[in-house]
């Protein structure tokens, strides 16, 4: 039973770095892109858009912001610090700009940096949600469902039906250090 319950710490840490394709290699990776709902072409943009607004957004602001940049399906959540308005507007409108992005959902705060403490806070709310996704028995599989988790902010995203939709936002709403969710979902229904 330990060796099981480690296998599943291992299995969400890795889901939460994204490094599932990686480590699983072959048919593993193979079965993990086919039961995503977007396309390859779609998951490659995702990537691209996420590392070219980061590149931007740290060529510009360098240590004085930080951001994180999700994007699936083209749809883009923008998280993190920042000091003041005019900058998260400037962020905001930055990624906006950049090619295949087809919408922004800016959730930056102003607020002080968080610091490490608060980020592994946050990286563990994330794979606490994502182990009970794993183990959710309410009819909707884990990997459709992307988790944020910012500040104790948790947001959902996602090509997911609405009681998909459901069942996630109460399981997450549901778990350990969480005060808030926010979805970010593209429903299919």
């Amino acid at each position: 039973m330990r060796y099981f319950n480690c296998l599943w710490l291992m299995l969400a840490v890795l889901l939460v770095q994204g490094c599932v394709p990686i480590v699983a290699g072959g048919v593993g990776a193979s079965a993990l892109v086919l039961s995503d709902r977007r396309t390859s072409g779609i998951i490659i943009e995702d990537q691209n858009i996420e590392s070219k607004a980061l590149g931007q957004i740290d060529a510009q602001y360098q240590k004085t912001v930080h951001v994180n940049v999700t994007s699936f399906n083209r749809a883009v959540l923008i998280t993190g610090q920042v000091p003041n308005e005019t900058i998260k507007a400037d962020i905001g409108k930055l990624v906006s700009t950049l090619t295949n992005v087809k919408s922004v959902t800016n959730e930056l705060q102003i607020l002080a940096l968080t610091d490490f403490s608060w980020r592994s806070n946050d990286a563990m709310i994330t794979a606490n949600i994502k182990m009970r996704f794993v183990s959710n028995g309410q009819g909707f599989k884990a990997e459709n469902v992307k988790v944020v988790t910012e500040n104790s902010s948790v947001f959902l995203m996602g090509l997911v039906y609405h009681k998909e939709a459901d069942a996630a936002t109460q399981i997450a709403g549901g778990s350990k250090g969480v005060e808030r969710v926010v979805k970010v979902f593209e429903y299919l229904d």
